[in-house]
């Protein structure tokens, strides 16, 4: 099992089957970073408190830019890294088992740059990261690759149609209000044959955080409110990946369990990692007897022997191409040679085969 690094009073694990990656190209320092004017791009690119009427309203975009910035701006932002450097590197190498070379890419959300320190300039040409928290684009981690930075929201992509060989993006999307319209400005900016490559939060993350609050709160309050985002299903992420435009569709989902001291160190390190809640229907404040309750709880029932607790990261990993002629298509319907009844005289024809040997 690993250890992420963090501070002497906080330690957590990750399961090693999530941990397969033996080995990652280094990245190289030197390579100076191209920064857009914060300022310009702050004029340039609005940010709507809603998204367009045929979308829920869930999230206030407003207070989530603002807890990244908050997040980004901390002495240590990279004690809080650990999560999303390890979703970074996996997306990276995703893209590394694509045997080409993606000379524009993309990264919608991209926070630190999570994903761009473990790519290599001879993968991809030129970066341009997307973040609508500008300190975050501030302080990006670095990287071999000519990156640029774009202050703007992933539900509005300033580019235009057929720009990029490759987008990605990674623990961002389940932030969106509207994520069938950000899917299809990914794939809007996409060029004929391009790939995008993404990860999200699914359904059954902090699950055992979530219990434990509403528990808490029925035992002392009478009743709960919501302390943890809705996720999108897996279900519904094919269906919305194939309505925004794109083919030859992967979807698979894997869990990395992080162990914490406590609730409130879990909690400490949401804040840090800029992933606290911001649905419109959350509430402002816990009471501290459903604090202390919910923290007992989550002990009581998930806690393990050497008194660390567990948190859950449901990771949802999805690929999609945009359509080109060159790519390979089912054949047309009607078009087989051979019928389905006729597979058991085929089996028998080749038993018969190998007994006469």
């Amino acid at each position: 099992m690993r250890t992420r690094r963090a501070s002497q009073r906080r330690r957590g694990m990750l399961r090693p089957a999530g941990l397969w990656l033996l080995w990652r190209r280094p990245p190289a320092a030197g390579v100076p970073q191209k920064t857009l004017s914060l300022g310009k791009a702050a004029a340039a690119v609005s940010f709507p408190s809603s998204s367009s009427s045929r979308a829920l309203n869930i999230f206030d975009r407003d207070l989530k830019r603002k807890q990244k910035n908050w997040a980004a701006r901390q002495p240590e932002p990279g004690k809080f890294d650990y999560l999303k450097e390890e979703v970074g590197s996996r997306i990276a190498d995703r893209v590394y088992d694509i045997a080409r070379d993606f000379p524009l890419a993309l990264d919608a959300g991209c926070g630190r740059g999570y994903i761009a320190q473990y790519l290599n300039k001879e993968t991809v040409g030129k970066f341009f990261q997307v973040d609508i928290a500008e300190n975050a684009l501030k302080n990006t981690l670095e990287t071999e690759i000519p990156t640029i930075s774009v202050l703007a929201d992933e539900e509005f992509l300033p580019f235009r149609e057929n720009t990029f060989d490759l987008v990605v993006s990674s623990l961002s999307l389940h932030w969106v209000n509207d994520l069938p319209r950000a899917l299809e400005q990914i794939h809007y900016v996409l060029k004929p044959d391009g790939v995008f490559i993404g990860a999200m939060f699914g359904g059954d993350t902090l699950y055992e955080l979530r219990c434990s609050l509403q528990l808490a709160e029925i035992e002392r309050e009478g009743g709960f409110s919501p302390h943890v985002s809705p996720f999108t299903s897996v279900n519904d992420l094919g269906h919305l990946l194939g309505r925004a435009g794109f083919n030859t569709l992967t979807v698979d989902t894997d869990e990395i369990q992080v162990n914490y001291p406590g609730m409130l160190e879990l909690m400490e390190d949401l804040q840090g990692m800029g992933e606290s809640n911001c649905a419109w229907n959350r509430k402002a404040l816990l009471h501290r007897d459903s604090m202390l309750a919910a923290a007992a709880v989550y002990r009581e029932m998930y806690g393990n022997e050497d008194g660390s607790v567990p948190a859950t990261y449901q990771i949802y990993y999805m690929i999609g191409w945009k359509y080109h002629d060159s790519q390979a298509r089912p054949a047309e319907r009607g078009s087989a040679t051979v019928s389905f009844g006729e597979l058991g005289k085929i089996n028998n024809l080749m038993t018969q085969g190998e007994k006469s040997k």
